[in-house]
């Protein structure tokens, strides 16, 4: 299977509406002997009615880094991503069926997405690749740049500038090769693989292979192939490919403007590469193209509450596999091809290895259709509720912005629109930490990335605030009474090897100036020796002598030893100059024998 891994949890296929066109009767040649099909007259027909939905979205670079300032475009709306490389555009104009979703920057060739909206908030995401300059030619002369690869490009010499007219000088030519191999591709590649064939009717593409190609005249301009000309374009082939490559293939070329590939040419296989002629330059495709239903899986488990964030496949042994991850109601939608029997594989993260979770063969689909699935029990894989509230940092709930959880390798994106966040997922057995990290889109603070351990089935993070000034922090709340946040005065100290407890020692303290100066926060942290971080009860100021771990809050919450049961994660304890980071929840009693609950979250640079 792939390395899904590879694959941020900002990919969704999701649910889309069926739709009912008038249309007329075609002779689609390519799908196969006599057959006839109903095609509207216009392509957009397929799409469906206008409807308003909202969207979040990742920009990446081929590192995985975030992008900041690229310009993401959704009909008549348009955002910039944040240092997070993070979009939102709510309330964007799109079709029942189809939303396209570009995004430019300088420096990049352009990307794009496209998505069947859902209802709720559509996530996306796209990996931009560098207009890097790989070779140069002239006007007037023949000219040809190749990849390491052997992928190429020939020139007749004859170029225009985007408003028709001559271009005469040197041209910088930039290209990429897409190859089906590659786990990212699925991300760098334009829109989705849905075109529009020869007579009309709407495809499902098996790509074997994408070549992006965009001209530059000296100033930087955008340039093209004049009237009349044109290149010979030469596409390498995987070599696991071979097998299903056709000696003739259908060509498609990325339509920028309207947001999916048209069929244009054919391409001959000579030895490993596809050989084809165009007359114009955007990204090109040799596909083979199918009649496909669309799919639609619902994933639950055996209480039928929806499972989000699991990796869903449909593998064809014609056109290959691909994928989604299920949305917030459990749910993947995309295109399958029709009659043919296809495998279902359902997973979870790849820490958690890579056998299926779920496996059954399913088809063949004559017609659009549903299916719903449902998730044994699995005593390796638990399912975890994150919740918390997210303000501003004047305290007042944020109502356009984002939290991103962080698991493994894994990062799960919820927008906010309310002042409240949810994310659902797996996790494995073996690993029960998560970073969180908030971001007020409109006015551009963020949190820290904090560390909290999972406290199943339901973890409350409690509120997190957007100041992006505050660097350190200590909050917690005792019998759901108002928060208490600490900024000043705050001291983190660790002690190797303490003589008075005979091992390692954490000293967290802290003061605030907002709740008065007679705040008091004290921790105190007896730690195991050598392993610090993980999972403590009360420390026992009785068994100092034998040798008894733990951490305790008693010298100013007033918490006796009698009944306590607050247990202490320790999930982080940097060098000094870095971060503790300790979430702590629970009961305990006074010492006059009333009952409190508590909880709360240090996050402190450490001093010593």
């Amino acid at each position: 299977m792939k390395n899904i891994a590879k694959f941020p949890n900002l990919i969704l296929l999701l649910l889309f509406s069926l739709m009912t066109v008038t249309s007329c009767q075609k002779d689609d040649s390519n799908s196969g002997g006599e057959q006839q099909e109903i095609i509207p007259d216009v392509f957009s027909e397929y799409f469906g009615n206008e409807v308003s939905r909202d969207f979040i979205g990742t920009i990446i670079d081929k590192n995985k880094n975030p992008i900041e300032g690229v310009l993401i475009t959704i009909g008549d709306d348009t955002a910039l991503t944040d240092s997070n490389g993070v979009f939102i555009i709510n309330n964007a104009t799109v079709n029942e069926r189809f939303g396209y979703i570009k995004a430019s920057k300088v420096g990049y060739i352009h990307g794009s997405r496209n998505v069947v909206p859902s209802n709720g908030t559509n996530k996306v995401s796209i990996m931009l690749l560098e207009a890097t300059v790989i070779g140069t030619v002239n006007s007037g002369s023949n000219g040809s740049v190749s990849l390491t690869n052997g992928s190429s490009v020939n020139f007749d010499g004859n170029f225009i500038k985007a408003d028709g007219s001559e271009y005469s000088g040197s041209v910088d030519v930039i290209v990429h090769h897409l190859d089906p191999t590659d786990e990212d591709m699925e991300l760098q590649r334009p829109g989705m693989l849905y075109a529009q064939n020869n007579n009309g009717a709407e495809r499902m593409l098996q790509t074997l292979g994408m070549l992006a190609v965009e001209l530059r005249g000296n100033s930087g301009e955008k340039l093209n192939l004049a009237e009349g000309s044109t290149s010979e374009i030469k596409m390498y082939v995987d070599p696991s490919l071979m097998a299903i490559a056709p000696t003739t293939i259908p060509l498609w070329y990325f339509d920028e403007v309207n947001g999916y590939w048209k069929e244009e040419g054919q391409a001959i296989l000579q030895g490993n590469m596809y050989v084809g002629t165009v007359s114009h330059f955007s990204f090109w495709n040799c596909d083979i193209p199918a009649e496909a239903i669309t799919l639609c899986v619902t994933a639950t488990n055996d209480e039928n509450n929806a499972l989000n964030n699991l990796w869903v496949t449909i593998t064809s042994a014609t056109f290959g596999e691909r994928g989604g991850f299920t949305n917030e109601n459990g749910e993947v939608c995309g295109f399958v091809p029709s009659g043919e029997a296809l495998e279902l594989n359902v997973y979870s993260y790849n820490l958690c290895g890579n056998t299926p979770l779920h496996s059954e063969m399913i088809g063949p689909f004559s017609a659009d259709s549903n299916i719903s699935i449902i998730i044994q029990e699995n005593s390796e894989i638990i399912e975890e509720t994150v919740i918390g509230n997210f303000n501003t940092c004047d305290e007042n709930a944020v109502t356009d912005g984002y939290v991103q959880l962080r698991y493994g390798n894994q990062t799960f994106t919820d927008a906010v629109s309310d002042g409240t966040f949810e994310i659902n997922l797996l996790r494995c057995a073996e690993d029960n930490t998560f970073n969180i990290k908030a971001s007020d889109y409109v006015n551009l603070q963020t949190t820290d990335s904090i560390s909290y351990t999972f406290t199943t089935p339901l973890t409350n993070i409690g509120t997190i605030s957007a100041c992006n000034a505050v660097t350190e922090f200590i909050q917690y709340t005792i019998d759901n009474e108002d928060t208490v946040i600490l900024l000043d005065g705050l001291n983190g100290q660790f002690y190797t090897d303490s003589p008075n407890y005979n091992g390692p020692v954490l000293n967290i303290s802290g003061f605030g100036a907002d709740t008065g100066n007679n705040t008091c926060f004290y921790m105190f942290g007896k730690l195991n020796d050598p392993t610090y971080e993980g999972t403590y009860d009360s420390y026992d100021w009785n068994n100092i002598d034998n040798g008894d771990t733990g951490f305790s809050l008693q010298e100013c919450f007033d918490m006796s030893n009698t009944n306590n049961n607050v247990i202490y994660n320790l999930t982080s304890l940097g060098a000094v100059g870095e971060y503790i980071d300790i979430n702590f929840s629970g009961t305990y009693e006074d010492y006059d024998g009333n009952p409190h609950t508590v909880s709360g979250v240090v996050h402190v640079l450490r001093d010593l």
